[in-house]
């Protein structure tokens, strides 16, 4: 009989274009998915969770490639009714579920916010991972621009209650009807890949400029790697309209919407994206945001293609630093817009909607860059086994700490060596260790080591001033709880 060849062990490796995430950044980012559901809810949104998995139908058309049932997702085929099925690529395909699946129950308008993992099975890159966080709110049912005035609004507020102050983030608004104006008038409006090849160049004008989005609007351009980027072809009069639109942000929104009705000329559907744009800048003056928190900018564009009025990008406007040293804006952290048409895909008939998206881990990223998060996590009073058959002890004096709100555990590991104990309190990071032996307990006393200042007299004190500053004091057992709140409150305010 052959032998059985061994299977090798598994490789521990996280998958490609995942990452893991451990303690400090978990509670990082509850306590700024905390901080934005506090404003949500104030704003008069309920919390919605769905399903992690969707229909690849409900998902619909809005994925890189469209070639494919897949393309873009996790998905698999199930083998009994052969159905695609498919991780979230975002949170509005399945809000625009909810919404037609449930639209007798739901009150409308319906205001619903959403946080949670989505997938997107794309090749990963530098700080672009498969898996990210998104924190939605949208509103579906209220087809007057005032929804999008409210969300911009409650956008403004949200960036300043996680720390972006006022002065490191803009809200720039836009509206896509404003570029249908502009297509017709330049006369590609019928012709559906002229028109996307020209919002995609549009797209490019942050980084190529008004120079360089001309050149790939005509015959095209040298990159600045030396390859030629093929242009769309477009004559220069068909060109203009197009730069005119992007370069009509004015001094104040007033200069800016008479750019704009100048760069629509006669279309329609133009001067009524116009006319939302002037309605939502008085709506927000009207509630105090200014120009210093939210700008009309014709040159937000947003890629999807479901939008269809309205759309708001929130930038981040301070400078960090890039891989090579280099100053860079750090960008954009959410965006969002109008999405008339998508719940109609379900139910046949038009349903007004709105929404946001926060981008949770660029979100983070950008307050660990300023500083503002990012500081060592403390760990949990740990209270060390002396005598493992007294573990019974030891576990009484961590309820007593736990019931009175203080994080604590007891030393699970080999008691044995006492050194290894504070070496582990150590590794967690811990503020206090509670020590008590036979013959503490023979005393009635126990033993609290404040853990942060003994670390701080050991790097820079003299043996004399270690003397007169102890960091390990002798109380009865009684006052355990009350020392240890004595010591933790004095660090906190250290």
């Amino acid at each position: 009989m052959a032998k059985q060849k061994k299977q090798p062990r598994p490789k521990a490796e996280t998958p490609k274009g995942f990452r893991d995430y451990f303690g400090a950044e978990v509670t990082e980012r509850k306590e700024m998915l905390d901080r934005i559901a506090e404003v949500y809810h104030r704003y008069g949104f309920d919390p919605l969770e769905t399903s992690a998995v969707e229909t690849v139908e409900a998902l619909g058309k809005y994925l890189p490639d469209v070639d494919r049932p897949n393309a873009g997702v996790f998905a698999w085929q199930e083998e009994d009714d052969g159905k695609w099925m498919a991780l979230r690529y975002d949170m509005t395909a399945p809000l625009a579920r909810v919404a037609a699946q449930f639209r007798n129950d739901l009150p409308a308008p319906y205001r619903r916010f959403t946080m949670g993992p989505v997938w997107r099975n794309e090749k990963p890159g530098p700080g672009r991972f498969r898996q990210f966080y998104q924190c939605d709110a949208d509103t579906v049912g209220a087809p007057s621009v005032a929804a999008d005035a409210e969300i911009c609004a409650m956008l403004a507020d949200t960036l300043e209650a996680v720390g972006i102050p006022r002065g490191d983030y803009i809200v720039r608004v836009n509206n896509r009807k404003v570029l249908t104006g502009v297509l017709e008038t330049m006369g590609v409006g019928d012709d559906e890949d002229t028109r996307n090849n020209v919002l995609r160049t549009i797209d490019k004008f942050d980084k190529v400029g008004e120079a360089g989005v001309r050149e790939l609007l005509g015959k095209g351009r040298l990159d600045a790697s030396g390859a030629y980027i093929d242009g769309v072809g477009l004559r220069d009069d068909q060109a203009e309209p197009v730069i005119a639109f992007l370069t009509s942000k004015g001094a104040d929104a007033e200069e800016t919407l008479a750019n704009l009705r100048a760069a629509i000329g006669v279309s329609g559907i133009g001067a009524e994206g116009v006319e939302e744009l002037k309605t939502i800048a008085s709506l927000l003056e009207a509630q105090g945001y200014g120009p210093d928190r939210i700008v009309i900018d014709p040159s937000v564009v947003r890629g999807l293609g479901y939008y269809t009025g309205p759309v708001y990008e929130a930038e981040l406007t301070f400078e960090v630093l890039d891989d090579k040293g280099r100053p860079r804006q750090f960008g954009s952290v959410a965006g969002g817009g109008r999405y008339d048409d998508l719940v109609k895909r379900f139910t046949g008939q038009a349903v007004p909607a709105t929404g946001v998206s926060i981008g949770v881990d660029r979100l983070l990223a950008a307050l660990r860059e300023k500083g503002r998060i990012g500081g060592t996590q403390q760990g949990p009073v740990v209270v060390t086994v002396m005598d493992r058959d007294r573990m019974a002890d030891y576990q009484a004096m961590v309820a007593e700490l736990r019931n009175a709100g203080i994080r604590a555990e007891v030393y699970l590991g080999n008691p044995k060596n006492f050194g290894n104990q504070l070496k582990y309190a150590d590794k967690r990071n811990s503020p206090v260790a509670v020590i008590e032996g036979g013959d503490e307990k023979e005393r009635g006393v126990v033993q609290i080591k404040d853990l942060i200042l003994g670390a701080k007299i050991a790097e820079t004190a003299t043996h004399e001033e270690w003397k007169e500053r102890p960091s390990q004091f002798e109380v009865p057992r009684g006052e355990l709880v009350a020392k240890v709140c004595e010591i933790l409150t004095s660090q906190s305010e250290g």
